[in-house]
């Protein structure tokens, strides 16, 4: 057939045809049977080309992802994702180098994390890669359906729970039975009678729900719940209503190990350094940096720097550009680009065998929309160049210090852009401090076994896979900053730690209730799981 006339034919059926395509076609080719051929893929190619006419017409493959590498292959002359493709054609049993996988592909087909493993005994676990798609209404709808269903099988494996029945089968049952169901919370009021009227809807309905304020420890639950979150309910039904006896949030189990680390071995956690900044506190961050080369401090302090193994970097490494009004009158690097290579000349006098695990935040070159990519290397790629700097998304998570006797710690990082809501919106925590309170927020967003449960509490992609602010895979140690405030706790096996910042009170921060606790370093032992604070402030 004339390549022209098969061209054409081609092109009216969707398809782009490469030149090496004609190399290999078949003596024998029938352009109707390969198009009805093509359809059997799961995700068909774009291009058609010759890796097409393969012995294992059986095998699928994802040829958007085959076509990605084969771009990257072709700019950059190199790439092992592409080389893993030829392989799996030929037959030959490879598996492509998953840290190159982080950075060249992303399957629409699959969640987006890509899990990597950097030299030494760190391995993200999680790290969103942002996929740059138009996104359209269903996809909110089906951020919220999959969020729901992840928080509902968190729900249903608590026994009070496991003969829980959708909403709408509710209809079926007789007035005073006792029902369990798990929903989401559309609405919630307070009746004239001072009791909580809750609606709440699953994927087959809405029903009502009534906690009288008769029931004092369930009406506190209550009274701390926000829109959106997913709960669990027991009650006794009445007309179009139930009467709950109880409330349950997914919470995590109770009875999981306390890990310690064999060897006395510390992490420390920082954030918001907010470099570029007039108010940077740039003679405390370098005591801290001679800290790590056992330069500074005590005899005891500079026993713990030589047991400094992971750092921590939480967001908000510089101030950014354009954050808020009159930004750039509080700017003594007012080139974005120029505040990150700053901070890279400041991380390169710390010791190249301490990890440094780098994510993003509100004032990074980056979306405000969570989950946030990893830096973007066209302004930090002087960080890049660091040879000990690992970057990830934010939120993301990451293992730390496993062998094969130690099965390491799992470490949630989070910079925490939602904690000032659940501050001002849950009264238990408002009462108890608000912000001062960072660990009382930790904590809840632990119970609610997600980063940002009420819909207005932060802004968010979403994603029609998977909710990437679920914590599904529950941590060891759950890190966040944001805020200023140095704090740490314990909530069962998860130890809790909000870490300092680099910057002294701004006028933006006032305007937002932000009373930073400056230059305190968390210090986390490993072997302890003891958390020690570090003073590196200098003022008054």
């Amino acid at each position: 057939m004339d390549k022209s006339v098969l061209v054409h034919y081609f092109l009216e059926k969707g398809f782009l045809v490469s030149p090496d395509f004609f190399d290999s076609l078949p003596s024998e080719f029938e352009e109707s049977s390969f198009s009805r051929s093509l359809s059997s893929f799961s995700v068909s190619p774009l291009v058609l080309h010759s890796s097409l006419f393969r012995e294992d017409s059986s095998l699928d493959v994802n040829w958007s992802e085959f076509e990605k590498s084969r771009v990257i292959f072709e700019k950059q002359g190199s790439s092992s994702v592409y080389s893993a493709f030829l392989d799996l054609f030929s037959g030959a049993p490879s598996v492509p180098d998953t840290s190159s996988l982080y950075e060249e592909s992303f399957s629409e087909e699959s969640p987006p994390y890509e899990p990597i493993s950097p030299s030494g005994s760190v391995v993200v676990l999680k790290s969103y890669i942002d996929t740059f798609q138009k996104k359209k209404v269903q996809d909110f709808v089906d951020h919220f359906r999959v969020r729901y269903e992840s928080l509902r099988d968190i729900l249903l494996s608590r026994l009070d729970l496991q003969h829980s029945i959708s909403i709408n089968r509710l209809s079926h049952k007789q007035h005073g039975d006792d029902v369990s169901f798990i929903g989401l919370i559309s609405s919630k009021v307070m009746t004239k009678n001072g009791n909580y009227r809750l609606t709440l809807e699953d994927l087959t309905g809405t029903i009502d729900v009534l906690i009288t304020k008769t029931k004092e420890e369930l009406y506190s639950l209550v009274d701390d719940c926000v829109l959106d979150e997913v709960v669990g309910i027991r009650g006794v039904l009445g007309q179009n209503i139930v009467f709950c006896n109880q409330l349950y949030v997914p919470d995590i189990p109770e009875g999981s190990e306390f890990k310690k680390a064999p060897d006395e071995t510390y992490a420390a956690i920082i954030s918001d350094i907010h470099v570029g900044l007039h108010l940077f506190l740039e003679e405390d961050f370098n005591n801290f940096l001679k800290w790590t080369r056992g330069e500074f401090g005590n005899k005891k302090q500079r026993h713990i720097a030589s047991k400094l193994k992971y750092l921590f970097l939480n967001g908000d490494l510089v101030e950014g550009v354009g954050i808020y009004p009159g930004q750039e009158e509080d700017l003594v690097i007012k080139d974005i680009t120029k505040q990150y290579d700053q901070l890279a000349f400041f991380l390169s006098q710390i010791p190249s065998h301490i990890q440094l695990i780098i994510c993003g935040g509100n004032h990074d070159a980056l979306r405000l929309s969570e989950p946030q990519p990893p830096l973007d290397k066209k302004y930090a790629s002087a960080l890049y160049s660091l040879p000990n700097a690992l970057h990830v998304s934010n939120p993301s998570l990451i293992t730390i210090h496993a062998d094969k006797d130690f099965p390491g710690f799992d470490v949630l990082m989070y910079h925490g852009f939602s904690i000032p809501y659940y501050a001002d919106s849950v009264p238990s925590i408002r009462q108890a401090g608000g912000m001062n309170r960072t660990d009382l927020i930790m904590k809840y967003l632990l119970q609610r076994r997600h980063l940002a449960p009420a819909h207005g509490s932060n802004l968010y992609v979403p994603d029609p896979h998977k909710d990437p602010l679920v914590i599904d895979k529950v941590p060891d140690i759950f890190i966040t900053g944001h805020v200023h405030q140095a704090c740490a706790s314990h909530y069962k096996h998860v130890t809790l730690i909000n870490s300092s910042c680099w910057a002294s009170q701004s006028e933006d921060n006032k305007r937002r209730g932000i009373v930073p606790t400056p230059s305190r370093v968390p210090l986390l032992n490993l072997k302890t799981r003891e958390v020690r604070f570090m003073n590196f402030y200098q003022g008054s």
